[in-house]
């Protein structure tokens, strides 16, 4: 690597800083042979529940396994809807179509990328209505009834969750956050007067703990939060094959426990976390302050008040997105796409029979967004260069445009 060179993700330095505290986990779990279940797991897991201010986190394989296991345990099954946003990774819908449930989506805003309130709403009283007797709201069309939301807390920013709650209250449907990008991240509640942790708000959330994410292990794993003691036991169980003790198993199950060594690693890295997000977050200040006195064509994050930000992501949006990567590639500067295609628009889906134009602001969203470098390790100089270059990119593609007829 060039001393010029930006890459847009950098795991090797915060795993260097801790590589003798790393190496001890492993080698405490080869002197007790635990390597499922045991201390380590128990430790994490308490110590994730206090850090979301939650009474219950239960450590799983993957944020997939995370999100599936939690809709299961809140009763989400066959024969029900399950709404969430086209502006996300595909694991989100596939959780919910793995739990037996047919997924939906509405559409997000058009400034924070989130689960759009006001669609929801729309969503729940043009397209579905009340039914006595199922006491909550039942799909026009298909007569399903809608029994869960699932707000995805993209890039690090939590969804404006007040409004969703309250329609979960007044349509008694239950919320599942996918916290999966939002280790950290904060909400502060109109409602409730108060800060509240990502993964603390809904019944139940997932996080993911993917090597590239804010709290990342080395290797798959992923975590419940919740503060429903029954609903947490049935995960447990749900990891397990369903046992409540061995080899008595008192539902169907899956194999989707966390490793040990997983635990141990991020149980170490949780002790760091608080400082590597006030590291993202001046490094997001850096880029707001370089991009805003900068000649540029990009639309830079929007953070509301009501939110604080972990940065999981930096993600601009331009519609020049393909010549800027191009352009950043060639100055050796790495950058992402998160996300290409809406959801609503993938093959996997097209049994959904939507069409281009069914959600207008994930379909602009998903030709115009880069992602670029973000990390604790990042330096100042490099994302100087970053800016710089797509400050030089923006006479380019201006120069390039007819004048007129």
């Amino acid at each position: 690597m060039t001393k010029s060179h930006v890459p847009f993700l950098d795991l090797a330095s915060s795993h260097l800083e801790m590589e003798e505290e790393l190496v001890e986990i492993f080698k405490s779990a080869l002197r007790t042979a635990a390597f499922i279940g045991g201390p380590m797991v128990e430790s994490f897991e308490q110590a994730f529940a206090d850090y979301c201010g939650t009474r219950f986190a239960v450590g799983v394989g993957s944020g997939t396994d995370a999100l599936r296991f939690a809709l299961i345990a809140a009763g989400i099954g066959p024969g029900q809807i399950v709404v969430t946003v086209p502006n996300t990774f595909i694991a989100t819908a596939e959780a919910i179509t793995q739990a037996g449930a047919q997924v939906d989506f509405v559409d997000v805003e058009d400034q924070t990328l989130n689960m759009d309130p006001v669609k929801l709403e729309e969503y729940l009283e043009t397209k579905c209505r009340l039914e006595p007797a199922k006491g909550k709201p039942v799909h026009s069309e298909t007569k399903r009834v809608v029994s869960a939301v699932v707000p995805v807390h993209l890039y690090g920013q939590p969804a404006d969750m007040d409004p969703i709650m309250e329609l979960a209250a007044r349509y008694e449907f239950t919320v599942i956050e996918d916290a999966c990008q939002a280790h950290g991240a904060e909400y502060f509640s109109r409602n409730e007067n108060r800060w509240l942790k990502a993964g603390s708000i809904g019944r139940a959330a997932a996080f993911s703990f993917y090597p590239g994410k804010n709290l990342g292990a080395c290797g798959e794993a992923g975590a419940v939060t919740t503060n429903n003691e029954e609903l947490a036991a049935t995960v447990r169980m749900l990891r397990d094959h369903g046992q409540a003790e061995k080899y008595f198993h008192k539902l169907e199950g899956y194999n989707g426990r966390l490793d040990a060594i997983q635990a141990g690693i991020l149980l170490a890295k949780l002790k760091r976390l608080p400082d590597w997000i006030e590291r993202r977050r001046k490094k997001a200040d850096l880029y707001r302050e370089l991009l805003a006195s900068a000649d540029h064509d990009l639309t830079i994050p929007f953070e509301p008040e009501w939110c604080r930000a972990v940065y999981h992501l930096y993600v601009v949006r331009t519609q020049w997105r393909d010549v800027l990567r191009n352009h950043l590639s060639e100055a050796g500067i790495g950058t992402g796409i998160h996300y290409p295609i809406p959801l609503h628009l993938q093959k996997a889906y097209e049994s959904l029979k939507y069409q281009h134009g069914a959600f207008p602001v994930s379909e602009q969203v998903a030709s115009e967004v880069v992602s670029l470098p973000m990390y604790p390790q990042l330096e100042v100089w490099q994302q100087r260069r970053v800016v710089e270059e797509v400050t030089r990119l923006t006479p380019m593609v201006q120069s390039s445009v007819p004048c007129g007829p």
